[in-house]
């Protein structure tokens, strides 16, 4: 069985591998995208496309399962993520 996990823009439940990592590092609090496993801290999971990204900067929902304020950095560096 495969690890899946839910986008918090559109709530759909996909394996891992396929989404968008980003975590709150519990150290720093500064915002990783995509980090490796050895990477502690509070993660939320997106989908590979733009909408999610922008549903989810839009209405804060990063911002809500992070319970922090995402910066505007956040979005630059999302936007670097997308496959094709």
């Amino acid at each position: 069985m495969q690890n899946k996990r839910k986008c918090v823009a559109c709530g759909a439940l996909k394996p891992r591998e396929d989404m968008i990592k980003i975590t709150k590092v519990s150290s720093t609090g500064e915002l990783v995208v995509n980090p490796n496993s050895k990477t502690f801290g509070r993660s939320a999971y997106l989908c590979y496309n733009q909408s999610c990204v922008d549903q989810a900067l839009k209405k804060k929902k990063i911002n809500r399962a992070l319970k922090i304020n995402a910066s505007v950095d956040l979005k630059g560096q999302l936007d670097g993520q997308f496959k094709s």
